[in-house]
């Protein structure tokens, strides 16, 4: 599998395109701002056809190029109905200070074919089989796309429910804690260790890692023990 990844706009946020070889159809995920460029530009270079756009999420900084590369390409887009409001209004998914700064204003619009995700969705997209996983915490429409196969090869892109030694905010308007914790138990935990994960921001890690050394999962894992488990799941981080 060819994977091109590289961060964008001010915010840094991941953008990754993914074949399964040179010169053959990709998938593009999470165009944020200033994303354009570097995407027309690994197309050029590796030969790639874009056949869809996917989203983890709806907030602005992994979406705001969607709609002129979807348009653009005459490619859909793929996101969570729950998060597709943002496509058209992404200030309901930043906080009031957020807003403020850039005035009350940031004008976005749909791409003109848009598709829902839902959980377990199995999509078969530029000789690829992707794997969906609803995983709402940091938004209400939060998902992770999964790929490889048994034998090797695993990957995620967790977009922002798992960064490496962290997890995505759950403060901003849609985020919900407890279902973030939810989702890191029964989505994240579950995966096997050598999963390479892909995240919304910062460097690539492995659940294995993230397993034994991120501070979220060590803490959920220690705050649920046979004793308490229905007394306080999500509580404690």
């Amino acid at each position: 599998m060819l994977v091109i990844g590289f961060p964008t706009g001010a915010l840094q946020a991941n953008c990754f395109v993914l074949a399964a070889g040179a010169g053959e159809p990709c998938v593009i995920v999470d165009p944020g701002q200033d994303a354009v460029e570097p995407i027309e530009q690994a197309l050029r270079e590796h030969r790639l056809a874009p056949v869809a756009v996917l989203l983890t999420h709806g907030h602005f900084d992994h979406t705001f190029s969607v709609t002129p590369v979807c348009d653009g390409n005459d490619v859909p887009a793929y996101i969570h109905p729950d998060d597709v409001e943002m496509l058209s209004d992404p200030l309901k998914g930043i906080s009031a200070e957020s807003a403020a700064f850039f005035g009350g204003n940031l004008e976005m619009r749909e791409p003109s074919e848009v598709r829902s995700l839902t959980d377990g969705l199995e999509l078969d997209l530029a000789g690829l089989r992707i794997t969906v996983d609803h995983t709402p915490g940091h938004t209400g429409g939060s998902v992770m796309f999964r790929s490889g196969t048994q034998e090797g090869g695993r990957l995620v892109i967790s977009g922002d429910t798992l960064f490496a030694g962290s997890i995505g905010r759950t403060d901003l308007p849609g985020g919900d804690h407890p279902s973030m914790l939810s989702s890191l138990q029964n989505k994240v935990m579950t995966l096997p260790d050598d999963t390479v994960v892909l995240p919304g921001h910062g460097p690539t890690t492995t659940i294995g890692r993230e397993r034994a050394t991120n501070p979220y999962l060590l803490q959920l894992r220690d705050a649920v023990q046979p004793d308490d488990a229905q007394a306080a799941p999500h509580r404690g981080l």
